[in-house]
């Protein structure tokens, strides 16, 4: 499953390159060479006479009164939500849980398709170029729910790290998920095995990584934590969950535990470089030294933390750190938006409302939404800046319009403007948004059926 490259080189000059290599190197009149699904040249003004062989017969993009920076990388999602937007707009977590489980629980491999591909597509026309999936609600009678999100992957061209997810503790056990949406322990073993052996490709520019990924504490238990560790870890595949997200959470650990989330999950080895927890709002001192001790990394997700009514992460303490930290837009139903750019945007903006106006910068926000994230799902390496032999996943966005033009710093027009329009999106080197249009699926087709499904899935619950 590889997006093809353009067959041609491809110049891209006159932008403001914001690089977010080890150095953070700006280009105010930058260039970026492109050559199949690889980055080869990266400076200012016209590439030098050593890149030549690079541009020859090159495709030249005027980047013009455009801002050039590294794809947006979304560390935590559920794709499903997309077709169950709008829904218990004023609910608090748990109670959004119980009210959209039985919606939820109708699901099907038809609508995860259609769902997938809506919530994919504007992602990638809002400058996300990989992005994860937490898909933990796995009907009996649905399908093949994870193929059908991995299919809608392909189809609109974006680099993917599906996460299998899975619950065994229904609300009968003393969990919040009802009966009928919770597998047996040994159904979800099978199903994460197969799921990486099917599909994980672990190459160098591989557009398809499996990690495991059982639900929350509230929804699994101990030892199915314990051996989806040892299984990710037999396998060679991260490892992924919700935690710290509400204080309801935390309540629950310390009844049914005795210890807090973070304690709680260290007991049973889910902790180390190959694991990331989605949200880590409420961490004390000690559970933030926890993780950055042990490289477990988070998915900072603070508009559907406000959606919610969750808190405020510590961002700005976590990333002290060094805490492994990237962005994630998390489930449309808590953000019907689905804006990584808007994820900077609000990252910057309540670490600052929190811990005080120098708490993070505006080059910081976008660093958790480029490079952090990358390192967050291992691949630093590979994606995540713009450098000679990283993979080619680049945005550009134009910002001399209305909306942005005068704004003197290009990455805080960027990050505190509004989204600005998406002059060009490569993936892996292909062509996947031009002019602000996406070009591997069509838009309004994909907006019927989803709007199909939507009303579907609601009439089955009601």
């Amino acid at each position: 499953m590889h997006a093809h490259p353009t067959t041609r080189p491809l110049l891209i000059r006159g932008a403001h390159v914001v690089s977010m290599d080890a150095a953070r190197a700006e280009h105010r009149d930058g260039y970026v060479v492109v050559s199949g699904n690889r980055i080869v040249a990266v400076g200012s003004g016209e590439p030098a006479h050593e890149d030549g062989t690079a541009i020859h017969d090159a495709q030249i993009v005027d980047g013009t009164g455009c801002v050039l920076t590294p794809g947006l990388i979304n560390t935590h999602h559920h794709l499903y939500q997309w077709i169950t937007r709008g829904l218990a707009a004023d609910h608090t977590l748990f109670e959004w849980l119980t009210t959209l489980y039985p919606v939820w629980g109708g699901i099907d491999a038809d609508a995860v398709h259609v769902a997938a591909k809506g919530a994919l597509a504007h992602l990638v026309r809002t400058g996300c170029t990989t992005s994860t999936d937490h898909h933990y609600v796995v009907p009996r009678e649905g399908g093949d729910v994870f193929g059908a999100e991995i299919a809608a992957a392909a189809e609109v061209g974006i680099r993917f790290h599906p996460c299998r997810g899975s619950m065994d503790l229904g609300a009968s056990a003393g969990g919040l998920p009802p009966d009928h949406i919770v597998e047996d322990i040994d159904a979800i073993l099978e199903g994460s095995s197969e799921a990486v052996d099917r599909w994980h490709d672990p190459s160098f520019d591989s557009m398809l990584r499996v990690a495991l990924a059982p639900c929350s504490p509230f929804s699994v238990t101990g030892e199915l934590l314990k051996q989806s560790a040892l299984l990710a870890r037999d396998l060679g595949v991260r490892l992924h969950t919700h935690l710290a997200e509400t204080l309801d959470e935390e309540d629950f650990c310390l009844e049914k535990f005795g210890c807090k989330p973070v304690q709680y999950m260290e007991s049973l080895g889910w902790t180390g470089p190959d694991v990331w927890y989605a949200h880590a709002v409420h961490l004390d001192d000690r559970d933030i030294g926890v993780l950055a001790a042990s490289g477990t990394g988070a998915a900072h997700c603070p508009t559907s933390n406000a959606r919610l009514g969750a808190g405020i992460a510590r961002a700005a303490d976590l990333y002290a750190a060094g805490v492994p930290l990237g962005l994630g837009v998390d489930g449309a139903a808590s953000n019907e938006s689905c804006c990584m750019l808007e994820e900077a945007h609000h990252a910057a903006l309540f670490a600052r409302a929190r811990s005080g106006p120098r708490a993070m910068t505006v080059r910081q926000s976008l660093e958790l939404a480029t490079i952090g994230g990358a390192r967050v799902l291992g691949r630093e390496d590979e994606i995540g800046s713009i450098e000679p032999g990283k993979l080619a996943d680049v945005a550009l966005w134009r910002i001399d319009g209305l909306a942005h033009s005068g704004i003197a710093d290009p990455v805080a027009a960027l990050v505190l403007g509004s989204t600005p329009p998406l002059e060009l999106l490569l993936i892996n080197g292909r062509e996947v948004v031009v002019g602000d249009e996406v070009r591997t699926v069509d838009e309004d087709v994909v907006a019927r059926q989803v709007a199909a499904e939507h009303a579907a899935l609601v009439a089955k619950a009601g």
